[in-house]
């Protein structure tokens, strides 16, 4: 019963002690970096579907170690890049509740939360954490913000469609080939000379 108490007495202080925790990391790394540095991470990123050189993709949080079509624990949205604009649709207050869960986001799904204003309106909750104002005044901002931006979409896709029915409607002109004009405005220049020398005769 006694030597149970001690090992019992030697782990609990092993466990209480920080230094503990510092080998067992060091360990880590020195037998997998790799594994060590991705221990356990969250990430936003995109899962790729469609056909071949037509690609559709999801908004996905999986963990950072799952392969890229594989296992995600939830999806936020989808994402089509073959429109103009691409076409977004994303849940923001489930892409911001996992941003303050610390998920990391890659580069192209941060270029579409921006692109959404979920990085905006996290900016905007921070102020208001922060004490710098209130809810609804962050909530005016972002629903102004929301405004301009849907309006600079709407105005994007006007251009494009006018720019497509535009070239739609555009005439075919056909070329006329250069050789055939230079000879008929060359016979007319001929004939005045050659009359011109028979009178002279």
């Amino acid at each position: 019963m006694l030597s149970v108490l001690n090992i019992w007495i030697f782990y609990s202080s092993m466990l209480s002690s920080p230094s503990f925790f510092k080998e067992i990391k060091e360990t880590l790394f020195i037998h997998n970096p790799k594994k060590f540095l991705f221990f356990m991470a969250v990430k936003m990123r995109l899962q790729r579907h469609g056909s071949k050189k037509r690609p559709f993709y999801f908004i996905v949080v999986a963990d950072g170690r799952s392969p890229r079509d594989g296992k995600f624990i939830q999806k936020l949205g989808t994402y089509n890049p073959l429109t103009v604009p691409a076409t977004v649709q994303i849940d923001r207050q489930k892409a911001l509740d996992w941003l303050h869960k610390g998920a990391q986001p890659t580069d192209t799904v941060r270029r579409i939360l921006s692109f959404k204003g979920v990085l905006f309106l996290k900016h905007l909750l921070r102020g208001v954490g922060l004490g710098l104002f209130d809810e609804a005044v962050a909530m005016q901002k972002f629903t102004a913000w929301s405004a301009e931006h849907d309006a600079h979409i709407a105005k994007r896709q006007g251009a494009h469609k006018k720019g497509r029915t535009d070239s739609r409607n555009q005439p075919v002109v056909r070329k006329v080939a250069d050789v055939p004009v230079a000879a008929a405005e060359a016979a007319p220049a001929e004939t005045p000379s050659t009359e011109e020398t028979k009178a002279a005769e």
